[in-house]
């Protein structure tokens, strides 16, 4: 096992990204009026449905955690896992301080000159640091955006030589927003694992001493060709569970269903969350992993983070058999390294990555 300079065991690398321009950099020094090719993405506006964002489930975590209004939300979660693979989660008991320390901090880490960023860059061959991730050619589309990938739990993954120092706060408050979402995320996956037929304890077990990692998103206005190029490729989460924060009030954030793009609104306060392609493969196809992307505004820039839960290392990834009992398996079992290795080799597009796990009947 690869060791970390704090002693622990090192992060799994997930992709092995080429180096690119700094994105806030370009749209600050170019010329507004014209964009690199690369850049340019001729399907931004294609079938994007306005009329479904009232649709979107809204889940009461309070609710969900009450003897007495229990039943009701852990159904209206159900139909949100199955039906949607994605949710608003409401009521979640992250304390609004921790969540606004995270947000300014963030804010203020992204306002700083390159140089001051470039001290946390990603080294060679690493996810981990600011930079970009899934770049895997000279020639593929690239988004319009940045990025600053940490590995925040267990404590033992941290590399903290990539965590940042400026603002001074940055570290204390991200170990404090990490802690509280690690409580959300278990509780969530102990209602779905009911919600399957199981023990809470199924999934708990699974992620007991899984691998959490935030990806902090800093996506450039561009005032011309807004409608050309895309902060975030079309992709699902590779991952197990995925919870996000706005960071600020612009919105961004796309889902497709049903072949169309539904833009999202978020609830102040809430945490936006999705299903991703592991629980989708352990659930054997119960739960849906949603396919997202981010768009760019004209005027505006937009920050969020996005926190991302995955199962220990030692799991393998591959449906559980209490789900495929009397029917068949939809999906390969394969050790975590050998699953990310698929993440290692792909860049984000659609759920070409689920696509491999499939097994075809």
């Amino acid at each position: 096992m690869e060791v970390a300079e704090n002693g622990g065991p090192k992060l799994k690398l997930l992709g092995r990204p080429l180096p690119v321009d700094n994105v806030q950099a370009l749209a600050a020094s170019g010329d507004p009026g014209e964009i690199p090719q690369r850049y340019v993405r001729p399907e931004v506006m294609s079938d994007v449905d306005s009329a479904g964002a009232d649709d979107i489930p809204i889940v009461d975590l309070g609710r969900l955690t009450d003897l007495v209004s229990s039943a009701g939300e852990a159904a209206k979660l159900k139909m949100a896992c199955e039906e949607w693979g994605f949710f608003q989660l409401i009521n979640h008991g992250v304390a609004e301080e921790v969540m606004q320390s995270m947000k300014v901090d963030i804010e203020e880490f992204f306002q700083q000159p390159l140089e001051e960023k470039e001290a946390v860059a990603q080294p060679p061959g690493s996810i981990e640091g600011y930079g970009e991730a899934f770049v895997v050619s000279e020639d593929q589309k690239l988004d319009w955006g940045d990025m600053y990938f940490l590995g925040t739990r267990p404590v033992t993954f941290r590399n903290m030589g990539l965590w940042a120092t400026h603002p001074p706060t940055f570290r204390s408050t991200l170990d404090k927003y990490s802690l509280e979402l690690k409580k959300v995320t278990d509780c969530l996956l102990g209602a779905m694992a009911k919600n399957l037929g199981m023990q809470p304890e199924k999934f708990l077990d699974l992620f007991k001493n899984g691998v959490q990692s935030v990806r902090m998103n800093y996506y450039p206005p561009c005032p011309h060709h807004a409608d050309k190029v895309l902060g975030l490729s079309p992709h699902s989460d590779a991952v197990g569970l995925t919870l996000l924060l706005q960071v600020n009030q612009v919105q961004g954030l796309q889902i497709r269903r049903n072949g169309r793009w539904i833009a999202i609104k978020p609830i102040p306060g809430a945490l936006i969350v999705n299903v991703g392609d592991i629980l989708e493969i352990l659930s054997n196809g119960r739960y849906k992993s949603i396919e997202h992307r981010a768009i760019i505004n004209p005027q505006n820039e937009r920050m969020s983070v996005a926190a991302f839960h995955n199962p220990d290392y030692a799991v393998m990834i591959g449906p559980l058999p209490e789900l495929v009992e009397g029917g068949e398996a939809q999906y390969k079992t394969l050790s975590f390294d050998r699953y990310a290795s698929l993440i290692t080799s792909s860049k984000l597009d659609g759920k070409s990555l689920l696509d491999q796990m499939k097994l075809t009947n």
